[in-house]
């Protein structure tokens, strides 16, 4: 656990399939490398607006595959930066809600600048910019897909 006066040593990041959070996830994998840290991979869903038992066992299949999606990124990336440490987290709420809320403590939140946000984002603005502006810890942007920043080489 962290020391009551500094950050514990996770690096938080938001993960949700599109390839800015890939290319999140490749940094902050590296990132953890040279700062011996614990990846902390996010995916943050939102439960149907809809009730009844559909709804319910909609749930648990969109739990499932959101939990595929991250553990097939965390495994794509994971190859191309060995030797992080990871951990994977599912959570069951909006996804900027649930990254600040895991940040809480953490020496860096990292997210992509773009993700599938579509509808959601247009009504509650971007996740990545809610990060920005609400987190309790620094906030990495990472932009692009075909360069994605390298740690190590910086």
């Amino acid at each position: 656990m962290a020391a009551a006066d500094g950050p514990d040593d996770r690096i938080v990041v938001g993960v949700d399939g599109s390839p800015p959070s890939y290319a999140a996830l490749r940094w902050a994998m590296g990132q953890a490398r040279l700062t011996d840290s614990l990846v902390e991979a996010l995916i943050g869903w939102d439960y149907p607006v809809a009730g009844g038992w559909p709804a319910l066992q909609l749930a648990d299949h969109l739990e499932n595959a959101f939990g595929r999606t991250l553990a097939a990124a965390v495994e794509r990336v994971a190859a191309d930066v060995p030797g992080a440490r990871i951990r994977q987290t599912v959570v069951d709420q909006y996804a900027a809600r649930a990254l600040l809320a895991a940040a809480q403590g953490a020496q860096l939140l990292v997210v992509g600048n773009r993700g599938h946000g579509g509808f959601t984002e247009a009504l509650l603005g971007s996740v990545s910019q809610h990060c920005v502006h609400l987190s309790s810890c620094p906030v990495v942007v990472v932009r692009g897909t075909s360069s994605v920043p390298d740690p190590d080489r910086e």
